[in-house]
């Protein structure tokens, strides 16, 4: 099979196609042939030496994909050979197959095509587990989702806005605000021209979803409601910040640093069942849709990570096979 692999990091340029032989499903594990396979941050921060695979991980590229079960492991129920399913993984979506534990595999969304299903598993897992099972967010309450036009953004937005939660976003550029307000935000923040801290005094966040890091720490506390939820995903503005604790203790607050992609098998498995169960019907009736920038096909894996890199898209980029 094909893959998509780095040897060396480095730009877009390290991104290396390789031939591997064909992998074959364990026990308890079904072999996907891939047809999509979404872009992360996760990917371009791997290939930069950055973001290592986890111990015993392929060093394969690629956290989700689309396709259909090529063959079934030993143990596996409730899927067969031929079934159309969608996939969490540690790695190895940039190939033609990948195994993958039964438990991280999901019936593609009603009303989604295979390129739109290969960028829904990674978004919509992540949103789930970091802004409802651990922060918490009802309806009525009020979300702050940095990075809105990205993948977890508009993902976030439309999860949130399904749950009857009020939704505030930064975004960088006024464009991205547009479609941020379309997907459901009733309040945008242009980075580049507001403070979002000034913007959001007087109607608090109780769940802030952070993909920067150091760089907004002592704001996004400063934003947090009484009991307010701090969960911070990404470090794309650093990894080392002073924490006020007599701020965060002012507002009854708390802080969360969490990964998906490190987790073991059994929790991957409760997330995904859990998101299937929620966020699956809410595809299903048009209230989420995977957002697809652009496509590329697996031999131009480098020049969608250029996309990912000069941040001018909005929602997710796909590679196809």
């Amino acid at each position: 099979m094909r893959a998509v692999v780095v040897n060396e990091p480095g730009g877009p340029e390290a991104l290396e196609i390789v031939e591997r032989p064909d992998p074959e499903p364990g026990p308890g594990e079904v072999l996907v042939r891939v047809r999509a396979a979404g872009v992360n941050r996760a990917d371009v921060l791997q290939r930069q030496g950055h973001y290592k695979p986890p111990p015993g991980a392929t060093d394969v590229l690629g956290l989700e994909c689309a396709g259909e079960i090529a063959a079934v492991g030993e143990g596996v129920s409730g899927f067969a050979e031929g079934d159309a399913v969608c996939a969490l993984l540690t790695g190895g979506g940039y190939a033609e197959l990948v195994p993958v534990p039964v438990g991280q595999i999901a019936p593609v969304p009603d009303g989604l095509d295979v390129v739109q299903a290969g960028a829904v598993m990674e978004t919509s897992c992540t949103v789930w587990a970091n802004v409802v099972m651990l922060g918490g967010l009802r309806s009525g309450q009020r979300l702050l989702v940095h990075g809105g036009g990205s993948g977890i953004g508009t993902t976030a937005i439309q999860v949130a806005t399904a749950l009857g939660a009020k939704v505030a976003t930064t975004v960088g550029s006024a464009e991205k605000g547009e479609v941020c307000r379309d997907l459901g935000a009733d309040l945008v923040v242009n980075h580049r021209e507001q403070d979002f801290a000034e913007e959001l005094r007087d109607d608090p966040a109780d769940v802030v979803l952070d993909i920067i890091g150091a760089k907004y720490l002592e704001k996004n506390v400063s934003v947090l409601a009484t009991n307010g939820r701090l969960v911070i995903i990404g470090l794309q503005g650093g990894v080392k910040a002073e924490l006020n604790l007599g701020a965060l203790m002012s507002h009854q607050g708390s802080v969360s640093g969490t990964l998906l992609r490190a987790r073991d098998a059994e929790a991957k498995a409760e997330i995904v069942a859990a998101t299937v169960e929620n966020v699956w019907p809410m595809i299903a009736d048009g209230r989420v849709r995977p957002i697809v920038h652009a496509t590329f096909p697996l031999a131009e894996a480098a020049d969608a990570h250029r996309v990912l890199e000069e941040s001018s898209h909005v929602g997710k980029v796909v590679l196809t096979l």
